[in-house]
């Protein structure tokens, strides 16, 4: 008998768990590191922090904070909109106390069963890699946050000033004479690091007018510092702007003649981009640009390349155009005394004078790998540059860090360098941003709060979405059918690579859909695989769909993260990845709709605050249908998009976005095949469900009626 009721009451319990089960409503647990969840989001050291935990309203018994083996019950303060929420207050650690870091998860109670709550969701186990992570004294800059950025390529953005434009055989590189380009329109072939189209900053600062118009906030620059190539990734020079972009006050000297190749006989060149006169010139002008810039509300962000310098650089000087002036030391490759010589790796210490066994990055000897390990001198220096540019009169915003994890030798010397590298530019612009260039996982470098702010977003962003609009990669080199429309793959991917970040490092994440290094957006649309030296330039024009660019754009705008355009994506520019994507922006050829559906969008992202800093939620997705949330208590907004080729009905739970059972919504953006509309449209929630009728090829952002601000000026 004493057996029969034990396994009755077995069998109750089975049941009793089953039924808890059904009733814990999972989709309303949340927590994440914004505000409104965790106060203050980046606190300081021996800073009192308020957690705050979400959960259906009566419907747990116990939820806890649980962080290094503790256990801190969480305490009901409040219910709203069908929502309790949980909260506990804990002080951080003084500094010196520990490594000061507090890393945590939540547990909750309902009956017998017991959940767990972290960075990547519900889980029934604790998942140590997913737990959520505050740095005492870690903060990112605010107007960071949901900052709308523009990328700028000068070179192929607007030419202000025939006067500095490269002219024809002005110098020789990588094979071929400097080329000024006579035709705007015309595509850049395949081998064009020395074709020059004569934009810069003039230009730009011409431009700022369309720009402000458009909503920019932030302008990044690809690289300004004198160099020889268009792209400007092989440095020169660090202390000054190239006078291509700048000012050339002191012009003269002869062109080489056709044929030679020696740029010691590159006396127009070498007048231009080290005479001091034309170099300081440049530099003041750079200056009032960015003052400009500052007055009109805008940034500035510059492209630090770091990790190599160029062989013309004055520390290599492999040209030999710096050994002719007295006004600059001997370079490393002209001879072993050069005070420079440490500066790089040489594989023979014997073969000097002009000793070329230097290691290039990735073996290219117009790449100079700079050696960190073997100069104290080059690391100050660098140092030095970091926060120089940020510092009067400059005053720039930050720093875009290219291929940062390359960066010395050695893990060790990278992440110390980094280190150093904020220390001092925190000091001397205590609001500037560190964002680095990396592919794959940047926990490494994020996850101690002490090196790099954010990333260029890559594998929460651009590829994964661009997989599940597109089908095909980055480059437009593969295509993956199977991944088009494939909503779990999506959200799978984007959830994992979300919490390598902290809340406010993802929040500051460069979201862009193209830029420099890979085929632009809308060329993708078009499903070709290759590129233009293969299929011909015509090809990245030929069957894109811009009501796909359109979707993508509105994700990149209701994302977490700095939505980045890509000068010329705004205004229908094509191309296959580098040198293609380098087009040059279609003034009087730019397409205007495109412009005014980017311009109401970022109007849209920017008046409504939830959207650059709220919290995050996926709806109930499907195959080729993405849903999603974007909340704070104060707006809500759900964005549907229907990548599919036919009209779908919408069936969707949108309670888990904070939006109340019974409730209204309305549409405050549609895109579809033709276009895009910000005429409104209501729709009703009932029991927390909106039904809703999505186009083919469309998406729509909808919001609680009275809490918005729409973009219908």
């Amino acid at each position: 008998m004493g057996k029969d009721i034990s396994i009755y009451e077995l069998n109750r319990i089975q049941q009793y768990i089953m039924q808890m089960r059904q009733l814990l409503r999972k989709e309303a647990l949340f927590a994440d590191g914004t505000p409104e969840y965790r106060s203050p989001a980046e606190p300081n050291f021996g800073e009192e922090v308020t957690f705050t935990f979400r959960t259906a309203v009566n419907n747990v018994d116990i939820v806890w904070l649980c962080s290094g083996g503790r256990q801190y019950r969480m305490k009901k303060t409040r219910t709203e909109n069908d929502f309790d929420f949980y909260t506990v207050k804990i002080k951080m650690e003084e500094e010196g106390q520990g490594s000061g870091e507090f890393c945590y998860y939540f547990e909750v109670a309902s009956g017998l069963l017991h959940v767990f709550f972290d960075r990547y969701g519900i889980s029934k186990e604790v998942r140590p890699e997913y737990l959520f992570r505050v740095m005492p004294g870690f903060a990112t800059p605010d107007w960071s946050k949901g900052a709308v950025m523009y990328q700028i390529l000068v070179d192929r953005f607007y030419n202000g000033d025939e006067t500095n434009d490269v002219l024809d055989n002005e110098y020789f590189y990588l094979r071929t004479p400097s080329k000024k380009m006579d035709d705007w329109e015309r595509c850049p072939s395949d081998f064009s690091v020395a074709e020059f189209y004569g934009g810069d900053l003039e230009g730009v600062r011409q431009k700022l007018d369309y720009l402000q118009n458009l909503g920019v906030e932030v302008i990044y620059f690809n690289p300004l510092f004198v160099s020889p190539s268009n792209h400007k990734y092989d440095i020169q020079d660090y202390d000054y702007i190239d006078p291509h972009y700048g000012r050339i006050v002191v012009d003269g000297g002869a062109l080489l003649a056709e044929g030679i190749s020696d740029n010691r006989r590159a006396e127009r060149y070498i007048q231009r981009v080290t005479d001091k006169r034309n170099l300081e010139a440049s530099n003041a002008f750079f200056a009032r640009l960015v003052e400009e810039i500052h007055a009109r509300g805008m940034k500035v962000i510059l492209d630090g390349v770091f990790n190599h310098c160029g062989s013309f650089n004055k520390w290599m000087d492999r040209e030999e155009i710096y050994e002719q002036s007295d006004a600059y030391g001997k370079g490393a490759f002209v001879a072993k005394s050069s005070e420079y010589k440490d500066f790089f790796v040489f594989q023979d210490r014997h073969s000097w004078p002009y000793n070329r066994t230097y290691e290039g990055w990735w073996g290219h000897d117009t790449l100079p790998k700079l050696n960190y390990e073997g100069s104290e001198k080059l690391y100050n220096y660098i140092l030095e540059i970091g926060a120089k540019w940020v510092s009067p009169p400059y005053n720039c915003d930050g720093w875009r860090l290219d291929v940062a994890a390359d960066l010395g030798h050695t893990p060790e010397l990278n992440h110390r360098f980094w280190r150093d590298f904020r220390k001092v530019v925190k000091n001397a612009n205590p609001d500037a941003i560190i964002l680095a260039e990396h592919y794959g996982d940047p926990k490494d470098w994020l996850a101690m709060g002490d090196q790099w702010d954010t990333v260029m977003n890559y594998d929460a962003f651009m590829e994964p979405l661009t997989w599940f609009l597109t089908g095909v990669d980055k480059h437009s080199d593969e295509a993956k059918p199977h991944l088009k429309g494939d909503i779990q793959n999506f959200e799978n991917t984007m959830r994992y690579f979300m919490t390598r970040f902290q809340t406010s490092q993802l929040y500051c994440a460069m979201n862009e859909l193209s830029n420099h290094d890979h085929s632009r957006f809308l060329t993708r649309t078009n499903g070709k695989v290759g590129r233009a030296s293969v299929l011909g330039p015509a090809a990245a024009s030929e069957g894109v769909r811009p009501e796909v660019l359109r979707e993508a754009v509105v994700v990149q705008m209701t994302w977490p993260g700095a939505p980045t355009i890509y000068y010329g994506d705004e205004a229908g520019v094509c191309g296959f990845t580098d040198p293609d994507n380098r087009r040059t922006y279609p003034w009087g050829r730019e397409d205007v709709a495109l412009i005014d559906f980017h311009r109401d969008m970022i109007r849209i992202h920017k008046d409504n605050e939830a959207l650059r800093t709220g919290s995050f939620v996926f709806l109930e997705g499907e195959h080729n249908l993405l849903c999603y949330g974007r909340f704070s208590s104060a707006q809500q907004f759900v964005i549907l998009v229907n990548n599919e080729e036919t009209e779908r009905e919408v069936d969707l739970n949108v309670w888990p976005a904070g939006i109340p059972k019974e409730a209204e919504l309305v549409r405050i953006m549609i895109t579809m095949e033709a276009g895009y509309s910000l005429m409104p449209k209501d729709y009703t929630v009932k029991d927390g469900r909106l039904r809703i009728t999505m186009q083919k090829k469309s998406a729509v952002v909808l919001t609680r009626a009275q809490n918005t601000t729409c973009a219908m000026n």
